[in-house]
């Protein structure tokens, strides 16, 4: 890419840098507490795994290196996921710059990523595992194109990487090189390109970078694939017609929730030109086409032979994320004028920009007014300041993860364990007093210690259910005297 290409460009990523600058600012402004997430990252950041659960550990060993060096924080949390966002963004454009030749198109590609909800909202909410799939694809996506149109050894150590790190963001990542490889196979002029013997270097790369969590995997799989699956082919006792016709409805269900709002931009953009543009074509419209029916493909056949009956429309980021380029490439290909449809598109990127943080920001700071609380409303910073000033815990045992990672964040010092997460056990034999804390239901329900932490510690402590408490602590942005009810109970308090 030529210095003046750099620089037609340039402008998009001054504006996302900006905009995501602008995220970060929101999230620290909008409530000190963390989403599930967000608590997940903070929970298992006490330690360094090969692997984690249900999800590839990617997005955790970032997170934990980051938390070595600046602390574990809201704003250490919300800086890696932006700057993971923001590198996506600059990828993606890059890969735009190489495909398009109209500048136009180029902004309009990458600034419309923003009109994928899952990607504009939801990334921003609380997704923590489908950011880094987004970060891993854009690499991949890069560096696969790069090596189709200037092959190069910088191009296909690239894509390994961005395999290698796919794979460990989540296992369904795999459908996406499987797929580029496929599509380029069946091009006659592209083939050579994969049968390269660079391709080597991008299978070594990738390798190299799952291995360590291959070998833990080797010996987890069940653990690793149980809960997946589990939501993956929840379709109770329905027979096979009805689970492939629930499948397929929520493929279909999650394809139009992911691209609708896409699709109505664009076709607002270019008003009469988008529905003619979708029927020219070139050999990179062609190659995406061919993409995109091998990852369907792929998801047909978990559907059909794999159980799968609810498929969730995050799950489709890995392919999907090309759809505003694609779309791009098709409207170049046909020739469309784009001066005017890019003035067109600037008002409606503005109301996305400003739209989405301040309806996150908005969604809890307006329980004042509405009486709905949202969990960043519930305060956990301060039940845990009430409770420290009782007594300083030495250990502290949560009702489950979301608990324990909030815990964690206003308390770094202290080993915060959690009973649905029995991987995690240090040795708190000799740490007294011990602070046990779990949630309670808001409207009734019972305020005794819950049977699953009073069997925890009689297994791993060999001690007795201690008396349960009661604390009601004010909500963020709460409605008159509104406030959440924590349990709690200590275990061998010393006296004041």
């Amino acid at each position: 890419m030529t210095e003046s290409s750099r620089r037609d460009i340039s402008w998009i990523f001054v504006l996302l840098a900006a905009y995501f600058v602008l995220q970060v600012g929101v999230r620290l402004a909008t409530s000190h507490s963390l989403d599930l997430d967000e608590a997940e990252q903070a929970f298992r950041s006490q330690w360094l795994a090969a692997g984690y659960g249900p999800q590839p550990p990617f997005y955790n060993w970032l997170q934990y290196t980051v938390f070595q060096f600046a602390g574990v924080s809201l704003t250490a949390l919300s800086v890696v996921k932006n700057l993971l966002l923001f590198s996506s963004y600059v990828l993606y454009g890059l890969t735009a710059r190489l495909m398009l030749r109209d500048k136009a198109l180029v902004a309009i590609a990458t600034l419309g990523l923003l009109t994928i909800p899952q990607m504009a909202f939801e990334m921003q909410r609380d997704l923590t595992h489908t950011v880094a799939v987004f970060f891993s694809a854009s690499i991949f996506f890069y560096g696969f194109i790069r090596s189709l149109k200037q092959p190069s050894l910088a191009s296909y150590l690239i894509a390994g990487i961005g395999i290698g790190f796919g794979l460990l963001a989540k296992y369904n990542f795999a459908i996406l090189p499987a797929a580029a490889l496929i599509a380029a196979l069946a091009d006659a002029r592209l083939r050579p390109r994969i049968f390269d013997r660079r391709l080597v270097l991008t299978a070594a790369v990738a390798l190299v970078i799952v291995l360590p969590h291959l070998f833990w995997l080797k010996d987890n799989l069940d653990f690793a694939t149980a809960r997946t699956l589990e939501k993956m082919t929840a379709s109770g006792h329905a027979s096979y017609l009805t689970q492939v016709a629930m499948g397929v409805s929520s493929l279909a269900l999650a394809t139009i929730s992911f691209a609708g709002l896409t699709v109505a931009v664009f076709a607002l953009v270019f008003v009469k030109s988008l529905r003619p543009a979708l029927g020219s074509g070139s050999e990179w419209t062609r190659l995406l086409e061919r993409m995109m029916l091998v990852f369907l493909a792929g998801i047909l056949l978990l559907i059909v032979f794999g159980g799968a009956a609810g498929i969730k429309d995050r799950w489709l980021v890995p392919m999907l994320f090309i759809l505003p380029l694609y779309f791009c490439l098709k409207i170049e290909a046909a020739g469309v004028e784009t001066g005017k449809a890019f003035r067109r598109f600037v008002p409606v990127l503005a109301v996305i920009m400003i739209g989405v943080p301040a309806t996150l920001y908005g969604s809890v700071a307006g329980a004042r007014f509405t009486g709905h609380y949202e969990r960043l409303n519930r305060p956990y910073a301060g039940m845990l300041e009430t409770l420290r000033k009782q007594a300083e815990p030495a250990a502290i045992l949560a009702g489950d993860s979301l608990l324990a990672g909030n815990i964690r964040q206003d308390i770094p010092g202290v080993p915060v364990l959690s009973v649905d997460y029995p991987a995690f056990h240090p040795d708190i034999a000799g740490r007294r007093p011990l602070l046990l804390v779990w949630l309670l239901p808001q409207k009734g329900g019972s305020e005794a210690l819950p049977p699953i932490m009073a069997e925890w510690l009689q297994a791993n402590l060999g001690a007795s259910a201690p008396q349960a408490s009661v604390i009601d602590v004010p909500y963020f942005y709460r409605r008159g005297g509104d406030s959440y009810r924590f349990g709690y109970a200590w275990v061998n308090q010393r006296a004041e």
